[in-house]
């Protein structure tokens, strides 16, 4: 069974970086492509990014394109979220996700990801 652990989340300004991890465990990442999904207070989760199970094809939402950059080591078992320029509606739980296939990736649908990890809290403030 597939577990996925999100980690480096945190209180930053805006402007700031974090860089968000998404650690598995249970099996290798090397079939799954993995998405960042996020929820703010009161809204739906939204798919912010993904990226193939080798690697080769990413796609992001529009808001983060030029501030946000997904990447993966498949030795270490563990796909990262970079994200520079942050702003307050960045602000939310972001959820990293897996999802069986072999070719590309896409988060226009959440319900195609099988497992998914806990969260962790980014708050963008001043």
């Amino acid at each position: 069974q597939l577990q996925l652990v999100e980690s480096g989340g945190g209180l930053v300004q805006p402007g700031g970086s974090l860089r968000l991890s998404c650690a598995a465990s249970g099996s290798t990442l090397d079939y799954y492509a993995i998405g960042w999904f996020r929820q703010a207070p009161g809204k739906e989760r939204e798919g912010v990014l993904c990226i193939s199970s080798k690697g080769g094809v990413t796609n992001y939402i529009d808001s983060v394109k030029g501030r946000f950059t997904i990447s993966r080591d498949n030795v270490k078992n563990t796909v990262y979220l970079q994200m520079n320029g942050l702003n307050t509606e960045d602000t939310a739980v972001y959820y990293c996700a897996a999802d069986r296939r072999n070719f590309g990736c896409s988060v226009a649908s959440r319900h195609d990801y099988e497992y998914w990890g806990q969260g962790t809290q980014v708050t963008v403030s001043s």
